[in-house]
């Protein structure tokens, strides 16, 4: 039975009744009989493994600040790829050697699993704070390495190179957990009607060099979307958090 309850456990993701549940198969097994006093034992040592579980819960230390750590090293990192993409735009000249790209990813895989621990140490928690935050990071971190091959891509600076530069570099000073999503989504707007009005391209390589500039824009617009997605749904959370502890 065992070998059939167990498994099941596993795909069904309840393996916290494992132990307790073990306990009770391997008493009936071994039970000459059942009577109410052997199902009276069982449920006691239900409500006993459940009670120790849950408080054990209330007393497990927070992860929270290895998770603010990782929020902090992930921000950095972001500010230190937008500010990289605003000097090789403006300069054309890169001397960066990338290290940042392969530490976020893996700050953003030991984010996920410090996440998943914190969530089984606390099953009274109902939403995790920092689960919806790196979910988000993380499809913006999957834009920002779509954008390093379009700036690449850009041989020749146009009248308006300048002005994307200058925006790359202020958006960097602006990588951190608050709400400026909508300032610079209305600065991108303004960004995108003056490429709209720039004199068409004459050469082949204009052309492409303002193709890749569109592309770029269109990236960088994504990647603030989702953080002003992510801002509104914070935002919501918390009124929601408001709401029943004042019920």
């Amino acid at each position: 039975m065992l070998a059939v309850f167990i498994p099941t456990t596993v795909y069904l993701k309840i393996t916290q009744g494992i132990a307790t549940s073990s306990v009770i198969i391997l008493n009936l097994y071994s039970a000459s009989g059942i009577d109410l006093n052997f199902l009276t034992d069982q449920f006691v040592l239900i409500i006993v493994g459940i009670g120790t579980g849950l408080l054990l819960n209330l007393y497990m230390p927070s992860l929270d600040k290895k998770l603010k750590n990782k929020q902090n090293r992930v921000e950095s990192n972001f500010q230190t790829i937008l500010y990289e993409v605003a000097l090789y735009i403006r300069n054309k000249e890169i001397h960066w050697d990338g290290k940042e790209i392969s530490e976020t990813e893996q700050l953003l895989e030991e984010a996920f699993d410090l996440v998943e621990r914190d969530k089984e140490n606390h099953l009274l928690r109902n939403k995790h704070p920092y689960k919806d935050y790196f979910y988000m990071r993380q499809r913006q971190f999957e834009l920002l390495k779509r954008m390093l091959p379009l700036v690449t891509k850009l041989p020749n600076k146009i009248s308006i190179s300048e002005k994307v530069a200058v925006f790359f570099e202020s958006l960097s000073k602006a990588v951190h957990p608050g709400n400026t999503a909508i300032l610079y989504l209305e600065e991108l707007t303004k960004l995108q009607k003056e490429f709209d009005e720039e004199e068409l391209p004459e050469t082949r390589e204009e052309f492409e060099t303002r193709a890749n500039l569109f592309r770029l824009l269109h990236e960088i617009e994504d990647y603030l979307l989702l953080k002003q997605k992510f801002k509104k749904s914070d935002i919501q959370h918390k009124k929601e958090a408001k709401s029943k502890a004042k019920a």
